[in-house]
């Protein structure tokens, strides 16, 4: 529960630096429409907010495309497959994630590949392919140990156990 109310507190936040006018500010620069829909729908993947999911990844992902950024587009995909998920949808899940995974495999990002992997481990576990789910469990815990992001390592190894 604390968590939600730390999203809240980030989209009302965030929602009051849209309003606010660009350039020029004292110090670096404002973000960016795309980085704060990012923001957004990341968050809503991480909390698993179906209706967030809705709500924001739309616009990043037309903002991706439109701007051509590679990653941010991956981030849609994985986004919109977990808003998949959440509706049951796994045929649509399952290719949303795939398509982030190439996106994630061609920049080599090994944090947004290991989480794409846990993703699709986890639509794995609901269409009940437990060898499927273990291959992906594994091979997301290998992308988090190369980069030793422990916390995630921790779920990985916690989904792999609940096979």
């Amino acid at each position: 529960m604390q968590a939600k109310g730390e999203f809240a507190l980030l989209k009302q936040d965030l929602t009051v630096a849209q309003e606010k006018p660009g350039q020029p500010v004292k110090r670096g620069t404002m973000a960016h429409d795309h980085h704060l829909y990012m923001i957004l729908t990341d968050t809503a993947a991480q909390h698993r907010d179906e209706e967030d999911l809705r709500c924001y990844t739309p616009r990043l992902e037309e903002l991706a495309v439109r701007d051509d950024h590679q990653l941010y587009q991956g981030i849609a995909h994985r986004a919109w497959g977990i808003a998949h998920h959440l509706a049951h949808e796994y045929d649509k899940a399952a290719d949303r994630l795939n398509q982030a995974m190439g996106i994630f495999r061609r920049l080599d990002t090994r944090w947004q590949i290991g989480r794409t992997l846990l993703e699709l481990g986890r639509v794995d576990i609901d269409r009940r392919d437990k060898d499927s789910a273990r291959d992906h469990f594994s091979q997301a815990l290998e992308a988090f140990e190369a980069i030793k992001a422990v916390g995630d390592m921790e779920r990985t190894k916690a989904a792999l156990d609940s096979l």
